[in-house]
């Protein structure tokens, strides 16, 4: 939402809504910006919730974007800037750069200066890779000493330094899976209603259309990246050079996996609320209240009046009537332990990423394959045939 335009796909709020209450960090960054990041973000919104607090007003900083939400409540993220510059510049960074290398490449040079998050990191997991050795590169500190420094400050805890701002809450509103995909269905259909298609192709003819006949479209960084711009590349690309029927067909192709890309994208922000909010431990994690919003008729009882309570006594300085969520914490879990599955040729890291893997359909079927040459005498040999194919486990695991 930081970037000017695609207001329908990106959900930004009205400028109707806008009026009743005064938003920040809207459509001000030039769309052809491609490393804008979550630094860049902190940098501009803490000087505004110092100026919200002036005012004596309360900051609402409202997600799901969550990973940005945690750089405003801990002190989590790294300048790798000397001077940083007030603007994002138009071009690519260092992170950028060493995306392009190789994913075996990338490891190997972390192992060499890091091999401490080098070990906590998949080798394919290029975007952490690479931020890892910009931020060595580029102060000359590995990542993992820097991380370990924010974590040992007076209130620091597993997710970072000290709470940036100790007397604050948040509010989830959660729904029944099922009332969730329905309304994002709908949502999706009210966006095509509001003019997405119109949105979508004046944004592809100003910004995309040339990358995409030089072959050099980019759907990884930037606003390029935002759920729906990608999902309809094929529809955008072939209208008017296609049949009429071909295009119907691409369109409602788009819609669908604009549908399944949201929901998918919904169920990994509740995960992320839960991994990071509630099961990790420590007094710097802010109390986290939930708020059922299944059925919209019991907005008022189940919402907006429990809401008001819980913020109130925050202010007043009182215990809310609410009881904040709690959840069990395994201590036992290891989230960075690496396990190397010789059957399907495979590292996982995480003892639950592990258990998955091992209940996976792909895994049970190379089991059962070795099972049966054993048992015909050839446990000897390679497991496996020719036909085989490397894909991805039901999991999410890669190829070693």
């Amino acid at each position: 939402q930081v970037y000017k335009g695609l207001d329908i796909i990106t959900n930004k709020v009205s400028p109707q809504e806008q009026r009743l209450c005064r938003h920040h960090m809207i459509s001000f960054v030039d769309p052809l910006v491609s490393n804008y990041t979550v630094v860049d973000f902190r940098d501009k919104a803490v000087p505004l919730i110092s100026y919200i607090f002036a005012r004596d007003k309360i900051p609402i900083v409202v997600g799901g974007t969550n990973y940005y939400i945690e750089s405003l409540l801990w002190k989590v993220l790294i300048n790798t800037k000397e001077k940083p510059s007030s603007a994002p510049r138009l071009g690519s960074d260092r992170k950028v750069e060493l995306e392009q290398l190789d994913s075996a490449e990338l490891h190997r040079r972390l192992s060499q200066v890091d091999p401490e998050m080098a070990a906590k990191l998949h080798p394919h997991d290029k975007r952490k890779v690479a931020r890892s050795l910009q931020v060595f590169e580029e102060t000359g500190i590995p990542h993992s000493e820097i991380l370990h420094q924010q974590q040992e400050e007076e209130g620091g805890g597993p997710l970072g330094g000290p709470l940036k701002y100790p007397h604050s809450c948040i509010l989830w509103l959660h729904a029944d899976q099922a009332a969730l995909d329905a309304r994002l269905e709908k949502r999706v259909d009210d966006m095509v209603a509001a003019g997405l298609l119109e949105e979508l192709r004046d944004f592809h003819r100003r910004y995309n259309q040339e990358k995409v006949a030089e072959n050099r479209q980019d759907y990884q960084h930037g606003i390029f990246q935002s759920i729906g711009f990608k999902e309809f590349h094929e529809y955008l690309v072939s209208e008017g050079n296609c049949s009429p029927e071909t295009s119907a067909l691409l369109l409602e192709k788009g819609i669908q996996a604009l549908k399944q890309v949201t929901k998918r994208y919904a169920r990994r922000q509740n995960k992320w609320v839960r991994n990071r909010f509630l099961k990790r431990p420590g007094p710097n994690v802010p109390p986290v209240y939930g708020l059922e919003v299944s059925d919209l008729q019991r907005w008022e009882e189940d919402v907006l009046k429990p809401a008001l309570e819980i913020v109130e006594s925050f202010i007043q300085g009182r215990e809310p009537p609410a009881e904040p969520l709690r959840m069990e914490q395994d201590e036992q879990e290891n989230k960075r332990s690496h396990h190397v599955c010789e059957l399907c040729d495979r590292l996982i890291i995480g003892d639950r990423e592990w258990a998955a893997h091992t209940r996976s359909k792909s895994h049970l079927h190379h089991l059962k394959k070795r099972r049966k040459l054993e048992e015909s005498g050839h446990a000897g040999g390679t497991v496996g045939d020719s036909g085989d194919t490397e894909t991805l486990d039901e999991d999410g695991s890669l190829p070693l």
